[in-house]
């Protein structure tokens, strides 16, 4: 079974132009998304695919394969099936640019209930969210499942609500799941979901995802643990730098410890 990652990036972010040539390290920021998925087991082949020829010569410059696509989308879904047309897949991974720390555990656990089961049209990702602000934060998107691990919903409101006694934590010290910017999809159903018009729900959310629950698709959530680092505007940034040096002081000390 072909698996092929995509991710699509696009150089006029509203909140942040450019930045997925933004510097974390050293490096592009789309150097470590694209670093982080070719890690992940499972893939075939990972693809950059861009609007913008700064983009697209910064990616080949790292040994990235990377594809112009249209300026004219509307959506990084959009995008992603402008480059599955042209590739040979079952399964197409969307992994977002903003995510220059993703797992490669992630993506593997993405991927999995679509490779176990060939009914599930859709998979993502979610993770616990132990921090108040971040459960409360609308540009944290948090999603609720059902018992068998579906999506119920996703909301940049803080759900599920809690009634009584006003904000607490639904259990100890964790408020909710964050969901996490990676998709799953069958290739055939990647295609219609791109044909499909807009919810309203995904309309009120800004929320993509909502459009495959509004037209009765169900997604399969896998459980992760992934870092909280996402990238949206310059102050993401410096969050994403602090990250960055944290990791590698404590790579260091583990080399320092075990040598």
């Amino acid at each position: 079974m072909a698996v092929i990652a995509i991710i699509p990036v696009r150089y006029g972010s509203t909140r942040f132009p450019g930045k997925p040539l933004a510097l974390i390290g050293g490096k592009p920021m789309i150097q470590h998304v694209y670093e982080n998925t070719a890690r992940a087991a499972g893939l075939d082949r990972v693809i950059v695919a861009t609007d913008d020829e700064r983009i697209l010569a910064a990616a080949r410059g790292f040994g990235a394969e990377a594809m112009m696509t249209s300026s004219e989308h509307g959506s990084g879904t959009d995008r992603l099936a402008e480059v599955a047309k042209k590739v040979r897949g079952e399964i197409v991974v969307n992994v977002q640019g903003d995510l220059p720390f993703i797992r490669s555990e992630t993506i593997h656990a993405t991927l999995k209930p679509l490779r176990q089961d060939a009914k599930i049209p859709m998979g993502t990702a979610k993770t616990p969210i132990f921090d108040e602000a971040e459960w409360l934060n609308p540009n944290v998107v948090k999603v609720v499942t059902d018992a068998a691990g579906f999506a119920l919903y996703f909301s940049r409101a803080p759900i599920p609500y809690l009634r009584d006694d006003g904000p607490r934590p639904i259990q100890r010290k964790l408020w909710g799941y964050r969901h996490v910017g990676i998709y799953a999809y069958r290739r055939e159903f990647l295609l219609k979901f791109a044909r499909m018009r807009a919810s309203a729900l995904e309309e009120s959310e800004k929320l993509e995802q909502l459009r495959a629950l509004s037209n009765g698709y169900r997604i399969r959530v896998a459980d992760v643990n992934e870092t909280a680092v996402e990238v949206d505007t310059p102050a993401d940034l410096e969050k994403a730098e602090e990250y960055l040096r944290s990791e590698n002081n404590n790579r260091t000390r583990r080399r320092t410890a075990h040598g």
